[in-house]
């Protein structure tokens, strides 16, 4: 749990449908332009009332006659947006950025107007917040995954531009039932679950999450909801005396011991109940905070003394006491948490904390405005003094934005960071590392520092070197392994939790593969110059780089060991005047599949029947061959040893053509023959195979990589051969490679 759900006092009410749910709410009042000054005025003794007061009025003024769904005027919506603001007690700057964050967007007004009234500060704000608006999601998932992406960047800059957008995104989803198109309030409620809430919670803003997710389940899946409020309306009344029990107890047991505390009972909310049933896959029955109590002390050492005194009148449930106080959460939650047998063998959590601690879990980074030295802003110190920085608290999404990669792939990998529960792991210097259930020891490398992932090759946990595919528990002390090189792990997707991780190490996948065909390609150019008399160091290549629609050597290079360009086209390139030669050399074109009769012969052959090559043994010049003749297909030409041949034995239908290749295809041909080649893993192995190829004559249309793993992997290439002659002594030559497993010809 990320800090707390539903919290309600002492008794819990029975069932009602969550704010903003149901029916059309009444149209509400907006605060009026004395009423929203009277509210900064409360916390903020040094307020610049005439800085509000102006863009009070500047909103009025822009959005003019503009109307919302609801038929109110369009102003209301942004000063309610302030409204919301004031509640977590944020600064002028934040408010009045919230009064103007849609004028940019939906006015005449520009950033510079606006800087020049109210100051480069706010203009900022607005303009952050305008950018957020203007990439709103739409049904598409790409669009989703880059709306998020630049949502997130956005976040390095100003946290404050986030905390508008959220109050924002609130005020829309307490007026949702007003947009009448039910498609369009599905789609926006779905979003704000899976983007919006999660963001609130990422920088703790607990409360603002819930009730974002309350509106959206609401509407995205209201028969799971109304599912959900029947069996807790069920459960209230088979428990509710339970719940009365265990309150009085904890009252009376505190008082006794002479602690003044306060106790709440919570019903957890339903959509943190589905959830939950959808993560765990668990039955209702087996939930264990479906009911579950807050108890407020006086300070820490209350906190202690109150855990031992809940685990002296009940029995705690072992491994479920979470001490949040000595080791908080990047967002600054704190409070401890523990699970017990209560009354009737009822199972629940009790959450124990200070009033500051409660402030922080239900507002987050927004609990630390206040007014220090004679200013009000936010308080970093204080924040600091809780482990809350407002950076590192989305610095892994941070970093996974950074890394670029497919907008998709970002999405997935944000998602994990946002929604995974946390184990506790810690460097051999005691600095501590929250990561998600499950996390490896690659995820923890990650988490301490991006170049440490990057090159790690071991880990040591709790001092003993164990594989990295070992999930980490709470405690464990991890030492990371590192080497010089900067390389993927193999199989990293199997070792990874975390999105920063996975995100990093594709980035990392995606560099090697192009270092290796730079690499590979560096190669192959160099043999095809060699062959003709020149030298690779000698030749400026920028020019035939040029003439072959590359931006330069390396992507020439990168080109030509991916096999979309051929190592003699660069040759020729370089030197024009080797064309002729080349072309002796090769002294062979590529069979077209749709000339068969130039390459095939047969006694048997019906006038003007087609002629095709079979896909399952893919013939080359040289290999026995025979024909099968099917009513209306024509004659298909496959090699006497094919496996479908079999098949077709007792077929009556089928007449059995004897063929022979023609002096054509054995002497002026060239055919593609694919070769499965299994080679240890190590570096350089994949140039001394292109490099054998190209030494034997033979030219790689394509190649890609088949299988990988820590030992081996299998690489499929495309070669252009004269004939099966050919391709043997290629075959020969590639199986006489030290690091050479297996080299066979695949057919089909």
């Amino acid at each position: 749990m990320a800090g707390g759900d539903d919290a309600v006092a002492a008794k819990i009410p029975a069932g009602s449908k969550p704010a903003g749910a149901g029916d059309a709410p009444p149209r509400a009042r907006f605060l009026r332009q004395f009423e929203l000054v009277e509210r900064m005025r409360e916390y903020d003794p040094s307020l610049d009332e005439s800085l509000v007061n102006r863009a009070y009025v500047y909103a009025t003024v822009k959005h003019g006659s503009q109307k919302r769904h609801s038929g109110d005027p369009y102003f209301a919506h942004p000063i309610q947006v302030a409204g919301i603001l004031t509640e977590y007690k944020l600064d002028a700057a934040t408010i009045v950025a919230g009064l103007l964050h849609d004028t940019i967007e939906d006015t005449d007004a520009t950033r510079e107007e606006i800087e020049g009234s109210f100051g480069e500060q706010i203009a900022d704000l607005v303009e952050g917040v305008t950018k957020l608006s203007k990439l709103e999601i739409q049904s598409e998932e790409n669009k989703q995954a880059q709306n998020l992406q630049k949502f997130i960047l956005a976040l390095s800059k100003d946290v404050r531009v986030l905390i508008v957008k959220l109050a924002d995104r609130l005020h829309n989803m307490r007026t949702l039932v007003h947009i009448p198109n039910p498609t369009k309030r599905r789609r926006i409620a779905t979003e704000t679950l899976e983007i919006y809430a999660p963001l609130a919670r990422r920088i703790g803003m607990e409360k603002m999450a819930r009730e974002l997710e309350n509106l959206s389940f609401h509407e995205a899946y209201p028969e799971a909801e109304a599912a959900i409020n029947a069996r807790l309306e069920q459960l209230r009344v088979e428990k509710g005396a339970n719940v009365a029990i265990i309150i009085q107890t904890i009252m009376e047991v505190f008082e006794f011991a002479g602690i003044d505390a306060r106790v709440y009972g919570r019903e957890k909310q339903a959509y943190s109940i589905w959830r939950k049933l959808q993560r765990k896959s668990v039955e209702f029955s087996d939930l264990a905070d479906v009911y579950a109590f807050r108890v407020i002390v006086s300070d820490a050492n209350d906190c202690y003394r109150a855990l031992g005194l809940v685990h002296q009148t009940w029995r705690c449930v072992p491994d479920k006491v979470e001490d949040y106080i000595s080791n908080p959460k990047p967002n600054g939650y704190r409070s401890i948490h523990t699970i017990v047998i209560g009354p009737g063998n009822v199972r629940v959590e009790i959450q124990i904390r200070t009033d500051d601690m409660d402030q922080i879990a239900e507002n987050g980074v927004a609990a630390h405005w206040r007014y220090k030295n004679e200013s009000y802003g936010f308080d970093e110190e204080t924040a600091a003094s809780v482990g809350l920085d407002a950076r590192e608290a989305t610095r892994s999404l941070l970093e996974i934005a950074e890394h670029g990669g497919d907008a998709s792939e970002f999405l997935e990998h944000a998602k994990l960071e946002m929604y995974q529960d946390h184990v506790f792991a810690f460097t051999p210097k005691g600095a501590l590392i929250p990561l998600p259930q499950g996390a490896t020891p690659l995820d923890f490398a990650y988490a301490v520092h991006s170049g440490i992932g990057d090159r790690m090759t071991g880990a040591k946990i709790n001092g003993v070197e164990r594989p990295l595919r070992t999930s980490l528990r709470n405690g464990d002390v991890v030492e990371v392994i590192i080497g010089d090189k900067v390389a993927p792990v193999p199989g990293f997707e199997a070792l990874t939790k975390t999105g920063r991780a996975k995100s990093a190490q594709r980035r990392l996948e995606r560099q090697a593969k192009r270092d290796e065909f730079m690499r590979l390609g560096r190669d192959l150019v160099a043999h095809a110059l060699h062959r003709y008399g020149h030298e690779l160091a000698d030749t400026a290549l920028q020019k035939a780089a040029e003439r072959l629609g590359k931006e330069d050597e390396e992507e020439l290079f990168i080109a030509v060991g991916e096999g979309t360009l051929k190592a003699n086209a660069v040759a020729v390139a370089a030197f024009p005047g080797l064309e002729e030669k080349v072309r002796k050399d090769s002294g062979r074109k590529p069979m077209e599949a749709e000339k068969a009769k130039l390459y095939v012969k047969g006694s048997e052959l019906t006038p003007g029947v087609a002629l095709h090559f079979a896909e399952c043994c893919s013939p080359i010049p040289g290999d026995r061959i025979i024909g099968v003749q099917i009513p209306g297909k024509g004659v298909v030409i496959h090699t006497i040893d094919c496996e479908q041949l079999a098949a077709l034995e007792d077929d009556k239908d089928v007449t059995w053509v004897d063929l022979a290749w023609t002096p054509a295809a054995l002497n002026r041909a060239l055919a593609t023959s694919r070769v499965l080649v299994t080679v240890e893993n190590k570096r350089g192995v994949l140039a001394d195979l292109c490099r054998t190829i190209a030494e034997n004559e033979g030219d790689i249309i394509n190649l890609r990589l088949a299988k990988r793993t820590a030992d081996f992997f299998d690489m499929q290439f495309d070669i252009e051969v004269a004939d099966a002659k050919h391709l043997t002594n290629i075959l020969a030559a590639l199986r006489a490679i030290r690091a050479v497993k297996e080299a066979e010809r695949v057919k089909g």
